[in-house]
């Protein structure tokens, strides 16, 4: 499967179920917890990368930061950019693409994106997060991507429903590659299209690990905004770390 599935993956039904998909209410507990972690000044800097459609660079720029979002699909940017302006900065580039040099006061990747990336382009995208932070910043980090997550689940199909929008993702293993291919299939009405998907999976010990390596040194590991500890079998990780001072 190409690296680059995302690109033509994140457009219009997939954008529209995506939006639909997390509840309003997780999404405030998210900004809040994002908020209280990365400690930004009044008025600081924020850096959302893969911010889809804005659904945590609104209400962050609501509170009176100043937010540049960055993703790799123009239809995510363009409902991005319904959604709110004044102070925020709408960046169409690659997760990797961050060119930015000891810039932003905090800088979160939320949403399962990390996954996308393979071992290389991940090494690659921590070493220019850290160089996109000022020092003693936080970067704060959520998959469902790790080993001790998903590996139990094993090949298997889930179906759900966004509003008029029905959904099947099926979930296969490559383990030799590290990774889990998921195909998913969006029904409306008489139309369906299914899209392929990959995401590569890390253990918790070799994301801070990488992390570490790129100048980013571990702040906590929990299960959710919640706060609680990160187990075997947690559904996701939330893993903040901060660049070296």
């Amino acid at each position: 499967m190409p690296f680059r599935w995302q690109d033509g993956f994140f457009k219009d039904i997939a954008v529209e179920m995506w939006k639909r998909a997390i509840p309003p209410q997780q999404t405030m507990l998210e900004v809040e917890y994002l908020e209280k972690t990365l400690r930004p000044p009044k008025e600081g800097c924020l850096l959302d990368i893969c911010c889809g459609h804005g659904r945590h660079a609104v209400p962050l720029a609501g509170r009176g930061y100043r937010v540049t979002g960055a993703d790799s699909s123009e239809d995510a940017l363009e409902e991005a950019r319904k959604a709110g302006a004044g102070s925020i900065t709408w960046e169409l580039r690659d997760m990797v693409d961050l060119p930015w040099a000891a810039e932003f006061d905090g800088a979160y990747c939320f949403g399962n994106s990390f996954g996308y990336l393979d071992r290389d382009s991940a090494h690659r995208f921590l070493g220019a997060v850290s160089r996109a932070l000022k020092p003693g910043a936080r970067f704060a980090m959520d998959t469902g991507m790790t080993a001790e997550s998903i590996l139990s689940l094993g090949p298997g199909q889930r179906w759900f429903r966004t509003g008029d929008i029905l959904t099947l993702s099926e979930r296969r293993f490559d383990v030799a590659a590290g990774r889990m291919d998921v195909d998913y299939t969006f029904l409306r009405g008489a139309e369906a299209d299914t899209r392929p998907t990959s995401s590569y999976y890390f253990t918790v010990s070799e994301l801070i690990w990488m992390h570490l390596q790129a100048g980013l040194k571990l702040v906590e590991a929990i299960g959710s905004v919640q706060g609680e500890p990160y187990s075997l079998g947690s559904r996701g990780l939330i893993l903040v770390t901060e660049r070296a001072v």
